[in-house]
Order: C-alpha cells, then sequence, then structure tokens
C-alpha cells in the first residue's frame, strides 16, 4: 500500500499533468536526480562505513572539481611486490559509495591493479544532493583525464551505466573515457525504462514526461531515446562482461540480456541468487571480473 506522502506526491503531478505539465516535467526532473543525504545514513550503512574505515584509510584522496562542485576519487595502490597490472576504474551505483565496492577493489589490489574508485556526486564523499547522466559523465571523464586510460571499468548498478556513457561519449562537451574493457554489473541498460518506471510511481503524465525528456536533451545535447546501452555498444564494439542475478528485484534481468544483445563482444553471466547488492561481494563474481580484465575468462564459464 502506497505511503500518505507517496499518495499526496502522485495527487500533486495528476494535477500538474492537467494544468501545469512544464512545471510538473521539471519538478519531477529534479526529483528524479535528487540524492540521499549522505550526512544522515540508516544506521546499515553507517555501520558499513564504520567497518571499512581502515580500508579507506590505506587509500589516497583526491578531490576533483567540476561544473557543480567537487567529487571524490579514492586511488588504492597494489601490495609492495605486486607488478603492475594497469589501472582499473571503479563506480558505484545509486545510494552506495566507494565503501561498498571493497570486495572488487580488494581484488583488484590483491591481482596487481592499481585502482581508482569514484564517489559519484551527491554520494559518498562527493558533494551534492543531485546525480544524472550528465554529471556523472563529467566525472568520469575527470577521473579518467587524471588517472587513466583504464584497462577495465567495473561499474555497478547505475555505476554500471555511467561506464557504459562515458565510455562510448554520450553526452557532448565529454570525450569518451579511455578504457579497454567493461564490466556491468547489476546494471541498468536503458534510461528511457528508467524514467518510465519512475514516472509511474509518481503518477507523472504523458506531457510532463515530455518536459522531462526535454531536460534530458538540453543538458546532454542528446535525446532520452539514445540512452539506451545495447545501442551505444553495438556501435561502440568495447568487450563487455555483464553479470546479473535473475532474482535481481532492483534491476530486472531484462536490462541484461538487452545489453547481451548489442553483440558478441558482450558476454553475459548469470549469477544466480545473488540480488543486487550481495552480487558485489560474491568471491566468484570478483574472480570472474578480474579474470575478464586479464583477458582470461574461458568461454566455458560465459553462459
Amino acid at each position: 500500500m502506497a505511503s500518505f506522502g507517496l499518495k499526496v506526491i502522485r495527487g500533486m503531478f495528476g494535477v500538474g499533468e492537467r494544468i501545469a505539465p512544464g512545471f510538473a516535467g521539471r519538478i519531477a526532473f529534479q526529483l528524479f536526480c535528487r540524492t540521499p543525504n549522505v550526512n544522515k545514513p540508516t544506521d546499515n550503512e553507517r555501520r558499513a562505513v564504520e567497518r571499512a574505515a581502515d580500508f579507506m584509510a590505506e587509500a589516497r584522496h583526491h578531490r576533483l572539481k567540476t561544473k557543480a562542485g567537487c567529487v571524490a576519487v579514492h586511488e588504492f595502490r597494489p601490495e609492495p611486490g605486486k607488478a603492475a597490472r594497469g589501472t582499473v576504474l571503479v563506480i558505484h551505483g545509486w545510494r552506495s559509495r566507494t565503501e561498498y565496492m571493497r570486495a572488487l577493489i580488494e581484488g583488484f589490489l590483491r591481482d596487481g591493479y592499481r585502482v581508482v574508485s569514484l564517489d559519484l556526486p551527491g554520494h559518498g564523499a562527493s558533494s551534492g544532493r543531485r546525480l544524472n547522466m550528465i554529471n556523472a559523465v563529467e566525472a568520469t571523464r575527470l577521473a579518467g583525464d587524471w588517472f587513466g586510460p583504464f584497462v577495465a571499468t567495473v561499474g555497478h548498478s547505475f555505476g554500471g551505466a555511467v561506464a557504459t556513457n562515458a565510455a562510448v561519449g554520450s553526452v557532448k562537451g565529454f570525450l569518451p573515457v579511455g578504457t579497454d574493457r567493461l564490466v556491468l554489473i547489476a546494471a541498468p541498460c536503458s534510461i528511457p525504462d528508467l524514467f518510465a518506471e519512475f514516472s509511474r510511481m509518481l503518477n507523472v503524465g504523458p506531457r510532463s514526461q515530455r518536459v522531462m525528456a526535454g531536460e534530458v536533451e538540453r543538458l546532454s545535447g542528446r535525446p532520452l531515446s539514445e540512452f539506451q546501452g545495447d545501442r551505444q555498444l553495438a556501435t561502440t564494439p568495447l568487450p563487455t562482461l555483464v553479470i546479473h542475478a535473475p532474482d535481481d528485484r532492483e534491476v530486472s534481468m531484462r536490462h541484461a540480456e538487452l545489453y547481451a544483445s548489442a553483440g558478441d563482444h558482450v558476454r553475459l553471466h548469470r549469477a544466480e541468487g545473488l540480488g543486487h547488492r550481495r552480487i558485489l561481494a560474491d568471491p566468484g563474481v570478483v574472480q570472474r571480473s578480474i579474470a575478464f580484465a586479464a583477458e582470461r575468462v574461458k568461454p566455458e564459464l560465459v553462459h
């Protein structure tokens, strides 16, 4: 059953669709981009950050200035004596941060990679309360300028969509980020689908939705319909590993299958029973990601 607050919001957007779709669409877009307050974490989030304190203390912390504020980049170097195998970029998802990517980061470090982990705008140690594909790609481009090129870019959830869009240069004004490979874990493929799901939840009508799409085009220089990962990878054939759990309740398996339809350069692994967040800490997922970055994935391991 919908909460009272959600019912009020749905009612307001219903009225807005009838009398002021321009205003309603702009407000809806702002809500879509609004991030949780990092200064008010849940108990689980606070405990996760506390548990990772020693891990984060081992990193070199950088702040890069963007048009809207500063983003934090955390640089992890491999253990002394490990052969340098290049740099991997790691990008977390919505309502996440570098600390939650710990298992992947530690895995790549053990294998001799330098790892650069980006806190997206409005998340972790980065400033702001707004995240969208435009400022996310800008932040990733900056990370690439300072620390790239990358042997692989690994993204979880929305971070996977960001990794794809940054690699193909989808936002006008920002060159593609140099990366040899992509690893997309529980990542949405279709940004138009995300807008449609959001609109259904909040009762944003079709005229207001067109205004939302117009905001995307105004900021990115491209229509919303072009932010479709399968089409992007079909025209920019980067070797890509897609890892997704069929029981993921936040991003459906359909998104992974769309990515896989881009061509033979995209490999799909179904991570059975790992949901949307447990998948990040699974040793098999970590090892598969590392192997793919090193071009050691055997065909029989990919389903």
